[in-house]
This record gives C-alpha cells, sequence and structure tokens, in this order.
C-alpha cells in the first residue's frame, strides 16, 4: 500500500486551500468573474475595517468628554446644594453671596447639562456610523458580468447576488460573513454600553430639576431632537412600547427594575454613576482588542 509523507500531505492540503481550488458553490458569479470579485472585496474589507477602529476612538474621546461634562456637572451640583451650610468665613459679610454663588453654580449645571446630552448624542452617531460599516462588508457585482470591464459596490442589483462569493474565503480563510460576525460582535458591545449611557444620562441630566417644574426627564423622553430615530437604528427603541430598549449587561435580559431614580441623590450613589461610566462594563477591551488584532493578521495588515 502506498502512502503519503508528512510533507506531501501538508503540500496536498495547503493546495487545497488555494483560492483558485476552492468551491464557487452555489455563486451566481462565473469563475472568471469570481477571480475578480475577490480583489475587489478584499479592498472593500480593508475599507471596512479600518473605519471600525476610527470610529471605535471616536467613541473613546467622545465618552472621556461625557465624564468630563457629568462629573463637572455633580461638582457644580453638590456645591449649590450645601451651599447654605457652607461656611464661607470673610466672606459671609458680603451682602447676597450665597445667591450669587448659587446662580452662578445653577448656570454651570446647565451648560454641562448642554455639553453631556451633545457627547451622548455623539456616541449615538458613532454607533450608527458603526453599524452601517458593518453592513457594507459585502461585495457585489454591478451590471452585468457580460460587461467588459466589471465594476463592485456595497449594495445588490441582483437578488441572486449575496455579495460574499458563496461563501469562499476573501484572504486566507475567511468568508465575508465571518468578517460581518465578528463586526457585528464588536458592535454589540458598543450598542449595550451605549444604552447603558443614556441611563447615566437621564440621571445626570436629572439632578437638581424639581420635579413641580415639570422639567424632570424620565427614561421616554427624548433627550434631543430626532434621538428615537437614532436609536431604532440600533435596535435600542422598542415601537410596542413606544420608548427606548430598557439597558442590560451582556449575557444578561432587559430588567426595567433598573430604572428607578432618585431625585436627591447622595454623593456616593453619584459617585457609582461616574465610576459606572468610566468603566464601561459592557466592552469587553481585550477581546475588541483581540478581533481587530486577528481581522488584521487574516488581511495582512495593521489595523489601528
Amino acid at each position: 500500500m502506498e502512502t503519503l509523507d508528512s510533507t506531501s500531505s501538508s503540500s496536498s492540503r495547503a493546495t487545497d486551500l488555494k483560492p483558485e481550488n476552492l468551491s464557487l458553490g452555489s455563486s451566481p458569479l462565473s469563475p472568471s468573474v469570481a477571480r475578480l470579485w475577490r480583489p475587489a472585496a478584499q479592498r472593500n474589507l480593508r475599507n471596512q475595517w479600518p473605519k471600525l477602529a476610527s470610529y471605535r476612538k471616536q467613541w473613546s474621546s467622545f465618552s472621556s468628554a461625557g465624564r468630563s461634562h457629568a462629573t463637572a456637572l455633580v461638582n457644580a451640583h453638590l456645591s449649590q446644594r450645601y451651599m447654605p451650610m457652607m461656611e464661607l468665613g470673610v466672606l459671609s459679610d458680603m451682602p447676597d453671596i450665597r445667591k450669587k454663588a448659587c446662580a452662578k453654580l445653577f448656570k454651570q449645571q446647565e451648560l454641562q447639562r448642554s455639553s453631556l446630552l451633545s457627547s451622548y448624542k455623539d456616541m449615538v452617531v458613532v454607533v450608527i456610523h458603526m453599524i452601517n460599516t458593518s453592513r457594507s462588508m459585502r461585495c457585489f457585482l454591478k451590471g452585468t458580468n457580460r460587461s467588459p470591464l466589471l465594476q463592485f459596490s456595497n449594495c445588490s442589483e441582483d437578488l441572486n447576488d449575496n455579495g460574499d462569493g458563496a461563501g469562499i474565503p476573501v484572504f486566507a480563510f475567511w468568508s465575508i460573513s465571518t468578517h460581518e460576525k465578528l463586526a457585528e460582535e464588536l458592535i454589540q458591545m458598543f450598542i449595550l454600553e451605549l444604552s447603558l449611557k443614556r441611563l447615566l444620562v437621564v440621571e445626570f441630566v436629572s439632578i437638581g430639576c424639581e420635579v413641580s417644574h415639570g422639567n424632570r426627564l424620565n427614561w421616554s423622553n427624548e433627550l434631543y431632537p430626532d434621538e428615537f430615530d437614532h436609536l431604532r437604528k440600533s435596535n435600542l427603541y422598542s415601537d410596542e412600547t413606544h420608548e427606548p430598549v430598557f439597558p442590560r449587561l451582556r449575557e444578561r435580559k432587559s430588567d426595567d427594575s433598573a430604572i428607578i431614580s432618585d431625585n436627591h441623590s447622595s454623593p456616593e450613589v453619584l459617585q457609582v454613576y461616574l465610576t459606572a461610566w468610566l468603566a464601561e462594563v459592557n466592552i469587553d477591551t481585550y477581546r475588541v482588542d483581540e478581533i481587530f488584532a486577528t481581522v488584521g493578521e487574516e488581511m495582512h495588515v495593521g489595523i489601528t
């Protein structure tokens, strides 16, 4: 009986993995078109993944700015709250010193509320960009494959064209769907964290607002114009309940019992809110770095 040595066996497996020897399956593309599809798909993925990395950096920047605004808001609120009990020393003889100080602190809170909402909106938009990018990873044939000049796009003109080359590897091993699954895993972390950030924003923006004034925010309130339309794009708005989806932690179901607000939050509770913002518990930083690193190895490029 003839046997193959390990060298020839490895060589055979390597040959089988070559793109030209992989089956095109039920691909609507002819073999010649498929050979042109792969470079176009490679270029597209090399464009989309760096975009995701860029949006991740933008998220970090906007999240950091949001925490700064929230911290300034909390500090101004606590200073105003305890102003009547503060020992002012020589300043206590100045007329209306406490009243004027409270008025200034109130204006600071208004400014920080506005800035915090702006940072939150920036994070919402970044997540939408992430989602749109993940949906642009497929590469579709543009026009007819009988054209002397083949072109490709990220939208389909043919219902029979799935844009994935029938599942063949784009680079070495991974198909388009594998790239999409990794992108979805990454983006889902930011979607969940965005929902948690919204809960914290509602709490921060509401501190110091009296219920009797009717200007205290609730979970079901729109935080800025068109916010609900934006949240729909992230599947964070329910058309059944007509309000945003309640936040949850990764691997856990939504828990509406968590939406409990105290209009007179203690300094300790506010510190927990600030810590929760900083921790970003729904984003596994190690896993995010791992995804970008492994994708970069697959595509033979560095993603930063």
